[in-house]
């Protein structure tokens, strides 16, 4: 029973919902509050002893407007038993005789969610993805190129557009084989062929240094008082002059503010977390050193902390 407010009663009382009837009913005066209203939930109960292969749902996925038939086309299944091999063998030859034209869609939609489901990316994200590779599917340029690298651009585009960029080495980590530099071709041809076809210049969002540091911080172990300090450190950056690329940036701050914590992480750790070179990270640690005392919150550290930082 839950509570629910009764005109009659005039106050909150407590209410009971007829599963059979779809009423719901004031337990004090009788009063049917809600009539013939539809049960949301499911209509079975699974156990925990029940095998994977008894599936109940008897419905499909959701529509998905970027297909022919928007994703409602049927499948003759094959049946158990030898009167059902029959019906199968018969009826599975027409079915394979009309050949599927969004067979392609599927497939390339099915990897693009494998992958975003192994970055951990939200499902607006996906969609953009499969939209950006409908469109370029349709301008028939793809045929000859790579399948994978094309995929994984349409997704790294995806992040960049939704303001959740990930980095070109995050997305070859799930891009079935692909290479960096595959990626980024395939990425500068989806661009170039988009724009063309809308006569514009494809908007593909800013990357900030910001965009990548509680990812990498998180994946380091750093505790939420070097989280935060590098936060605002790495705010502070963009009103410098630094020549360097957002990613490189926010490894060199992570360098910095873990040399003033009492957890200090090595620099090898540090590459392998944000994906940049060693060298890239001295690099860039050697052009924000001179601005330590404006980017290290005083909150962090004090003045005299900041003679700790080793000299690039």
């Amino acid at each position: 029973m839950s509570d629910s407010f009764c005109p009659d009663c005039k106050k909150h009382t407590e209410v009971a919902f007829d599963h059979s009837a779809g009423d719901t009913v004031c337990t004090e005066c009788g009063l049917v509050l809600e009539a013939h209203s539809v049960d949301e939930t499911s209509e079975w109960r699974t156990f925990a002893n029940e095998s994977n292969d008894n599936d109940p749902v008897r419905v499909g996925g959701p529509t998905n407007p970027l297909l022919t038939d928007g994703g409602l086309s049927t499948v003759i299944a094959k049946p158990n038993g030898a009167q059902g091999e029959f019906l199968s063998s018969s009826l599975g030859r027409w079915q394979n005789r009309g050949s599927n034209p969004d067979r392609s869609l599927i497939l390339a939609f099915r990897t693009i969610a494998n992958m975003a489901d192994r970055l951990g990316l939200v499902a607006t994200i996906k969609d953009r993805a499969n939209e950006i590779y409908k469109k370029v599917e349709d301008l028939k340029s793809i045929r000859g190129r790579n399948q994978d690298a094309i995929l994984a651009a349409c997704l790294y585009i995806a992040c960049r557009q939704e303001d959740r960029p990930r980095t070109v080495k995050e997305i070859c980590s799930v891009a079935n084989g692909a290479t960096k530099k595959e990626i980024g071709r395939a990425k500068e041809f989806i661009v170039k062929q988009l724009e063309v076809e809308m006569g514009q210049s494809m908007e593909m969002g800013t990357i900030h240094a910001g965009d990548f540091l509680r990812r990498f911080c998180s994946t380091l172990g750093m505790n939420n008082q070097a989280v935060k300090a590098a936060q605002e450190a790495v705010q502070r950056s963009e009103e410098l002059d630094i020549r360097r690329s957002p990613i490189s940036i926010a490894a060199a701050v992570i360098y910095m503010i873990t040399q003033l914590s009492d957890d200090k992480k090595p620099l090898k750790d540090i590459s392998l977390a944000t994906g940049v070179a060693e060298g890239t990270i001295r690099n860039s640690y050697k052009d924000l050193y001179p601005y330590a005392s404006r980017l290290i919150p005083n909150t962090y550290a004090k003045e005299e902390d900041l003679k700790n930082l080793c000299t690039p």
